[in-house]
């Protein structure tokens, strides 16, 4: 963890979560969609609608984390990932979800998530 990460006490600030979450969506996509880039280079866009995270352990200025995501739940336009962080010695420090919508990049409408993606995400969590 980077100590721009931590609040005055070496703690990691509330506020990194969610960026932390945001990393792993990102490499999420990337690694099993063609990347964020892909849905918007189909004129779509996907939206936060929620966050939320339950802190369960400190996590400390030069932790080693891995946060781990998986997505599921699609209906429709919507979707929503899981997450959890672990220190690299296993032991959790957060757990969280974020939910979205996928939305038309011009007029930003719900529109559905694009079969290519419920494939990708499927063939991901199969």
């Amino acid at each position: 963890m980077r100590f721009a990460d931590t609040d005055a006490q070496g703690i990691a600030h509330n506020a990194a979560y969610p960026v932390w979450f945001e990393v792993a969506r990102v490499e999420y996509l990337r690694a099993f969609a063609g990347g964020y880039q892909a849905l918007r280079d189909h004129g779509i866009e996907a939206l936060v609608l929620e966050s939320f995270c339950r802190y369960r352990s400190p996590a400390r200025f030069d932790d080693e984390l891995d946060v781990h995501t998986r997505c599921l739940d699609l209906h429709g336009a919507r979707f929503r990932y899981e997450y959890e962080i672990v220190r690299a010695d296993g032991a959790p420090i957060a757990d969280g979800w974020t939910a979205h919508a996928c939305v038309d990049a011009t007029t930003f409408r719900p529109t559905r998530v694009p079969d290519w993606l419920v494939g990708a995400i499927r063939s991901a969590e199969g």
